[in-house]
C-alpha cells in the first residue's frame, strides 16, 4: 500500500488532512490501499479538492467533505449495485458516502473499485 504518495500535492492533502481529521484520514487511506492492490499502476492527483485516480482515463476519486468522505467513480452508472450503495442521479458519476471506517467494508468499495475499467 502506498501510505506515502509519488505525488507531493497528494501527499501534502494527506498530511494536511490527518492533522485535521484523523477518522476520515483513515477513510481515504483505506480506500487508496484497496484502488492501488486492484491497479498498481494508477497514477493520482489532486483536483477538484480531492484524490482522482488515473489509469488511462479518469476512473474516481476520493473526496472529503464535512460529514463524510465521498468515493466518486466517473461511470458508475454502469456498475452492478445489488445492495444499492452507490448514490447520485446525474447521468453518469455515481458516488459512495464513507462516514466511518467501517463502510470501506460494508459498503464494499473493494466491488465496485474492481468494476472499473
Amino acid at each position: 500500500m502506498m501510505e506515502i504518495s509519488n505525488n507531493k500535492n497528494v501527499q501534502k492533502f494527506l498530511e494536511d488532512n490527518k492533522e485535521i481529521n484523523a477518522e476520515k484520514y483513515d477513510i481515504v487511506q483505506a480506500c487508496r490501499k484497496i484502488v492501488f492492490a486492484i491497479f498498481p499502476q494508477v497514477s493520482e492527483r489532486i483536483i477538484y479538492g480531492g484524490i482522482m485516480f488515473t489509469l488511462s482515463d479518469d476512473f474516481g476519486g476520493v473526496f472529503i467533505s464535512k460529514k463524510h468522505v465521498s468515493f466518486e467513480f466517473t461511470h458508475g452508472y454502469l456498475f452492478k449495485d445489488p445492495k444499492k450503495h452507490l448514490e447520485g442521479s446525474g447521468k453518469f458519476r455515481r458516488h459512495l458516502k464513507l462516514k466511518s471506517i467501517d463502510n470501506v467494508t460494508n459498503k464494499q468499495v473493494e466491488f465496485f473499485v474492481k468494476q472499473v475499467k
